[in-house]
């Protein structure tokens, strides 16, 4: 496992499943997905073409705390519609980066406008832990293999 990787390795090994919704359906929908798929993020979609994303912190920063109803909220009305995208050929170090200067935890993973996947923060954190349980198994087993 390469401790530096690609989006593309990450997504290889966990999966490409992505959960969408549409803008027109309510909050409390998307928040029951968000539950059922055990994710903390749904991306929002038009006729398969990414228009946001909408995220747990959306639904208690624009719904909860200002008192709205998410049976009678529509997510087109909180979605988060600046949306930090990634390719299969981003650096796991590199999405990082782009996650914690911008303070998000879901990046979409696009080529040529079509969807491919999504990886979090917890996603690349355990991505990061294998390459480096593996680089410590590969040094231990060189290391041993020279005699004292």
């Amino acid at each position: 496992m390469n401790p530096i990787g690609t989006i593309q390795e990450v997504l290889n090994q966990k999966g490409a499943a992505v959960w969408c919704i549409a803008p027109e359906m309510t909050v409390f929908e998307a928040i029951q997905m968000m539950a059922e798929k055990n994710i903390g993020a749904l991306l929002v979609t038009e006729q398969e073409k990414l228009v946001g994303i909408l995220t747990e912190r959306d639904y208690t920063r624009k719904v909860a705390l200002k008192g709205k109803s998410s049976k009678q909220t529509a997510v087109r009305e909180i979605v988060s519609g600046e949306v930090i995208q990634v390719t299969p050929a981003h650096s796991v170090e590199e999405c990082m980066r782009l996650m914690t200067a911008n303070r998000v935890r879901h990046l979409p993973v696009l080529q040529a406008g079509r969807i491919l996947g999504v990886v979090s923060i917890g996603d690349l954190v355990n991505w990061t832990i294998s390459a480096q349980n593996s680089t410590i198994h590969q040094l231990q087993t060189y290391i041993a293999g020279y005699p004292a």
